[in-house]
Order: C-alpha cells, then sequence, then structure tokens
C-alpha cells in the first residue's frame, strides 16, 4: 500500500476514533455480546447476532484505521515556506469566472474531505486542476458542468 497524504488534523481525528472504538465502543460491544449469551440458545438469540455483528463492524473499523495511520504521510503545512503554489494541505480561494463566485477550499487527503465544510480530496478534479498553480494563475477545470475557468485569489499554508 502507498503512503496517504493526510493533514496533522486528520491524522488527529483518526487517531481519536481509534481511541473511542478501542477503549469505549469495544467493551461496550463485549459486554453486550456477553449478556446475551446469558440468554441461553445461541442460534436463536437476536440480541447475541446483533452484538456480533456490531463487533464485526468494529473490528474492521480499527482495523481500517490503523492502516490508514501506519501508512500515512503526515503533512504539517504551516511548517512549509509559502511560495504562493496551490499543494498538499493549502488554503486555496478561487473565482470562477463565469459565476464571479468566490470560494474558499482546504485541498485535504481522501478520507478527510467534507465539501459541506469545504475540504475537497486531493484527488477530486478541482484540486487536481489547481494543485501546482499559483495565486493569480486561471485553471481551466472539467466539471459535470464542462470545462470552468477559476482564478485562484489567494494560497495560504495554515
Amino acid at each position: 500500500m502507498s503512503a496517504i497524504p493526510m493533514t496533522v488534523l486528520g491524522a488527529e481525528r483518526l487517531r481519536a476514533e481509534l481511541h473511542e472504538l478501542k477503549s469505549v465502543k469495544r467493551p461496550i460491544i463485549i459486554q453486550a455480546i456477553a449478556t446475551a449469551r446469558e440468554h441461553g440458545d445461541l442460534k436463536e438469540n437476536a440480541e447475541y447476532h446483533a452484538a456480533r455483528e456490531q463487533q464485526g463492524f468494529c473490528e474492521g473499523r480499527i482495523q481500517d484505521i490503523e492502516a490508514k495511520l501506519s501508512n500515512a504521510q503526515i503533512i504539517d503545512i504551516s511548517k512549509q515556506p509559502n511560495n504562493g503554489k496551490v499543494i498538499f494541505g493549502c488554503t486555496v480561494t478561487i473565482l470562477n469566472l463565469d459565476s464571479e463566485e468566490e470560494v474558499t477550499y482546504r485541498i485535504v487527503g481522501d478520507d478527510e474531505a467534507d465539501i459541506k465544510n469545504n475540504l475537497i480530496s486531493v484527488n477530486s478534479p478541482i484540486a487536481r486542476g489547481l494543485i501546482g498553480k499559483s495565486a493569480d494563475d486561471v485553471a481551466n477545470i472539467t466539471t459535470p458542468k464542462g470545462v470552468v475557468e477559476f482564478e485562484i485569489i489567494d494560497v495560504k499554508y495554515i
């Protein structure tokens, strides 16, 4: 598995979720399984089967997070010298030249992407079109609506 780019905040969130799963949810599920076993016949025990299913999801998520963290390439953008180029982790303000709409995005790893909070994946079409460009450059980006011209207004390394 290749390195997975991740911001410092993204790595912290994954570590917090991992801690929650291991120290809170896993013991609750184990207790639920033990309680369900006390009810007798396991073949027809819906509580037991539901708890085992929860355990499977929990353990799968734990393995997924551990794999991502072990392959993570954590990038702290605030420690990079700001040369004005759009790179992973930066916050970029762009202007849609057709609609005159201005929007600010932060380019993050796939697991951190959340368009509602203006966090876009480094693998998204917009991010791929912006990477390597500098402030005042114009990027032609293919979107579902066709090719759109965006002017890069500002690039911050925060």
